[in-house]
């Protein structure tokens, strides 16, 4: 009867390679990887930029966010009053602020 019909046997069972900790190595190698040249770059810059917002006096002179320069002429707890021109003032939050130029940039534009 078995004469056009083989027997199925069943496959043997492929041997262990390894623990699965190999497997997790790439993952956790990729976090480590995404923490030291994402993650710890932007927590460095957070805390320079607070410190920064935090250093603002009266009469500095400063480039907002928005590309505007101008001089610092009343600060309060969140916001900051800029001149940009003559007469000339803008209120924005402390925040905004991107960088403090050095004196005398405004007089060479």
């Amino acid at each position: 009867m078995n004469f056009f019909i083989s027997d199925a046997y069943a496959q043997a069972a492929p041997a262990p390679t390894g623990s699965g900790l190999e497997g997790l190595i790439l993952p956790i190698g990729l976090i480590i990887i995404l923490y030291f040249f994402m993650i710890r770059p932007q927590i460095k810059r957070q805390k320079e930029h607070a410190k920064m917002v935090e250093g603002l006096a009266k009469g500095d002179e400063v480039q907002i966010e928005g590309g505007l320069m101008g001089k610092i002429i009343d600060l309060g707890d969140n916001f900051a009053k800029v001149e940009i021109a003559d007469d000339v003032v803008v209120k924005v939050r402390r925040h905004s602020v991107a960088q403090v130029m050095p004196k005398g940039t405004l007089k060479e534009l």
